[in-house]
Parts: structure tokens; sequence; C-alpha cells
């Protein structure tokens, strides 16, 4: 074997020895700088294979690859790897298939039009950021005077009007009664809840429902329909239910009901009701779409009503329940942030 002399400067040999020093030097790096150092000592070929257990040959390899590059030629060597056997047209029409908003939406459906493996499909999606199979909804609302209504809502979260009320008012129409064919199991220790996928349906009720913003109080009835009759009836309820020296300021949307005839009639003989209508298609921003999901999710989901007043009754004793220990929900949004966000959609 060629005996390669090793000479070492002072800033090599102290970078050496700082690679010896730190846990995070991996082995194979850190027994070749004792390789060098030791041959820059002096030790011999064969002192050196015994102290660090290893072959003469792997010693002469990296002293051979000092000499020729100093420290540079310690790290690995870029590698060629394997050719590429796929092609860049192959490649292309996975990426641009995936995207152009067809009926390609799987691995093996892909593998199948171009002729390679699934697993190749799903590297070359993955290697892009590409999920075919991930869909995100959204809704991009239209009205003209979007951001006027946005902050019109918005400040009454902020900033709300003293000697007032802040209702936030809607209506979940068809809440369904549904009877399951067979009692399910309940939710135990090593299994989940059980529910059949089958039932019968006993009719649909309205939830009317006004979320008061300042204590998380709710105003409530149940309606079999949703029209501006029973929409009057609601509004005079809360005119019943609250104080009469103060204003009413009503967050609600668009729907047709709400801006009836009679039912801006009724308002103008009640001037302490303020309306402030959410942007089309911004519902979002009613508070008391929150409150419904919560309804959905702790009476209505997992529910079996055998009769329409089953249901309504326990509606009823769930707002009770909240009313007893009012939870309430805090607008925390920045506002400017959100506009900038549709802005940006639009402009997509």
């Amino acid at each position: 074997m060629k005996r390669y002399e090793i000479k070492l400067e002072s800033e090599a040999r102290l970078e050496l020895e700082k690679q010896l020093k730190l846990h995070t030097t991996e082995y194979r790096l850190a027994e070749r700088a004792k390789i060098i150092l030791l041959s820059a000592d002096g030790m011999s070929l064969e002192a050196i294979a015994s102290k660090l257990d290893c072959s003469q040959r792997r010693i002469c390899k990296w002293r051979r690859r000092y000499c020729e590059n100093g420290l540079a030629g310690l790290q690995e060597m870029q590698r060629p790897g394997r050719p590429c056997t796929i092609s860049p047209e192959t490649v292309e029409k996975v990426i641009t298939g995936a995207v152009s908003g067809g009926q390609v939406s799987s691995c093996r459906r892909m593998a199948r039009a171009t002729g390679i493996s699934p697993s190749t499909v799903q590297r070359i999606w993955a290697r892009n950021d590409i999920k075919p199979h991930a869909t995100r909804t959204f809704k991009l609302s239209k009205d003209i005077h979007f951001a006027e209504k946005f902050w019109d809502v918005i400040g009454l979260y902020l900033d709300p009007p003293e000697r007032a009320l802040v209702l936030c008012c809607d209506e979940k129409s068809q809440i369904q009664a549904l009877e399951r064919t067979q009692p399910g199991l309940p939710l135990g220790v090593g299994h989940i809840r059980t529910q059949t996928h089958d039932y019968y349906r006993h009719g649909t009720t309205t939830l009317f429902a006004a979320l008061n913003y300042l204590d998380g109080k709710i105003i409530s009835r149940t309606e079999e329909r949703h029209r501006h009759i029973e929409w009057l009836r609601f509004l005079r309820q809360i005119e019943r239910e609250t104080p009469r020296k103060l204003d009413i300021h009503i967050v609600l949307d668009n729907y047709g009901s709400h801006k009836h005839p009679k039912v801006m009639a009724w308002l103008e003989k009640h001037p302490h009701f303020h309306l402030h209508f959410t942007p089309t298609s911004a519902s979002w921003l009613n508070l008391v779409e929150r409150f419904f999901r919560d309804v959905h999710m702790d009476v209505v989901k997992h529910g079996s009503f055998t009769h329409l007043s089953e249901l309504n009754d326990a509606l009823q004793a769930y707002m009770e329940e909240r009313n007893s220990s009012p939870k309430r929900y805090v607008w925390r949004a920045d506002g400017h942030k959100i506009l900038e966000k549709i802005n940006r959609a639009r402009q997509v």
C-alpha cells in the first residue's frame, strides 16, 4: 500500500479536534478525524488499525483523500445514484393530470393512465406538494357593500353600544326528529358509541334563537315553519323578554322573511330595534351559527326521537340548561386580516 505522509497545519488540527469534542458529530466522521490526527502524530498504520479496530485499507483510503482534498476530502462524496427511468414527459403528465381538475384523483387511476406504478405517482405528487385527494370548500361573497356591512357587525362585537343589547339572531330550520330503528350501545371503555344508519322520520322543526353577545344567554322558540309570520312572533318575544328602556341591536342574515314588508312595518313602530345585516354569503359573521353547531352536536346528532314533541322538549331543556350557566362567545379575530384574505381570494 502506498504511504501518504500527513502534515497538519494548526487550523486543520483545531478543526479536527473540535469535531471530536462535538456530541453531534457522526461516528464515521469522528473515525476519519482520529485517523488523520493519529497519522499526523506519527503512529504506524498497524497501530492505528489496532487502536481504532478498522482495516488498514480504510486508513489508507482516508489518508489519501486528505492528502488530495484536505478537510473536504473527509466528507462523503456526491454519488450519481441510479439513473432516472421516468421520462420528463411522464412526470409532466402526472402533475398536469392532477392539477387540471379532471377525474384522475387517485394514485391507482393515474398509474393506469400513465403506465407507471402507484408508488411512483405518489412520490411525484409528494415531491411537488400536490394533494388531489384533499378538497377545501369556500364561499366568496359578491356583496358590493361587503366591507361596510362587515365593519358594522364587527364594530358591534368589538365596541358594543352603551345602554343596549346586541343579539345575534337566526333560525335553524329543518331539524329532523329521527328515531333510530334499533337502540345503540353507549360510549364505554374499549368501544365507541354505536348508532344505526337507518331511521324513521317524525317531521322537522325550526329553532329560532337570539344569542345575547354580552352575557351568552339565549332567547329561543320552536316553530313548525320559518316564514315572516314566525319571525314576527319571535321579534315580539324578544320585545317581551328584554328591557324596554334598552336599544336592541340585532345581527341577522339576508333571508327573505327578515326583510318582509310586514316585518319592516312592525320595526318602524318599534324604533328601539336596529337591524345589522351580514354581507351576502357571510353568515359566519353571525355568532349564533356557532351556537347552532353546539345544538346539533349536543342534542340532534346523537339523539333518537319518537315524536316531534320529544325533539322540541329536548331543545327546550338544552336552552334552559345553557341559560342556567351561559357560555359567551367572544369575537377575537382581526378584521383587517380577514379582509386581506378575502381580497387575495378575489384576486385568485
